[in-house]
């Protein structure tokens, strides 16, 4: 019982958007009603994006009719591609503005792709939930004026990177874009999750006997 009281706390981490906090209280009084913590790290937006990216592992074999693996992408990597998160130090501010520069990031990187594949159903969706994405983590950020934003001219300087005469490999470049997404969301989506979850209070135990107790009476 104790345990089960523990999911229904206030502050402390549920599944669901709202839990009864007594089970079966046919008692006529108005129920409490604890809130789920809003997490980015749950955000279906974010769910959607790796979706939406894991079946571009299959669309990218199909065209290719098999002949090339998706891990050959590995070939093709630029150093405009956001960084990843490779320290457990920083903090939750930190992770979520490395979160949204990275996202700014890849809108830009978005257009790329789109001039391969302008009828990409895939990147019309990561596109769409990668804005909203973004928007939240600035919601989220104590300073979100400190998210670094191209300007037309880097954004410019960013394509012609990308661009070569190559066909095959502009189609590369494309694909490779929407894999390094993946990865970026799914280390990060570990890493702002760990500092969320890290963030939310437990309530004294004795609060826990307390409703016990009321139970009982």
């Amino acid at each position: 019982m104790l345990a089960a009281l523990l999911l229904c706390a206030p502050g402390a981490p549920v599944g669901d958007a709202q839990t009864e906090s007594v089970a079966g209280d046919t008692s006529g009084e108005e129920e409490e009603v604890v809130v789920a913590p809003d997490l980015l790290s749950e955000s279906i937006n974010w769910k959607q994006i790796l979706d939406a990216t894991s079946r571009h592992i299959k669309e990218f074999e199909d065209e290719f009719a098999q002949n090339v693996k998706y891990n050959f992408l590995d070939n093709y990597k630029t150093s405009s591609i956001p960084a990843g998160w490779p320290s457990a130090s920083l903090s939750k501010e930190a992770c979520l503005q490395r979160l949204a520069n990275g996202l700014h990031t890849y809108m830009v990187l978005f257009k790329h792709v789109e001039r391969e594949y302008p009828s990409s159903l895939i990147l019309s969706e990561v596109r769409y939930h990668s804005g909203i994405l973004l928007n939240l983590t600035k919601e989220k950020m104590r300073h979100p004026e400190r998210v670094s934003v191209l300007n037309s001219n880097q954004e410019e300087q960013l394509l012609r990177e990308l661009n070569n005469p190559d066909t095959f490999h502009r189609k590369m470049m494309a694909h490779s874009i929407l894999r390094q997404l993946r990865f970026f969301l799914l280390d990060g989506r570990v890493a702002v999750k760990r500092r969320e979850v890290a963030n939310i209070s437990i309530a004294p135990i004795s609060f826990y006997y307390q409703i016990l107790k009321k139970q009982k009476e």
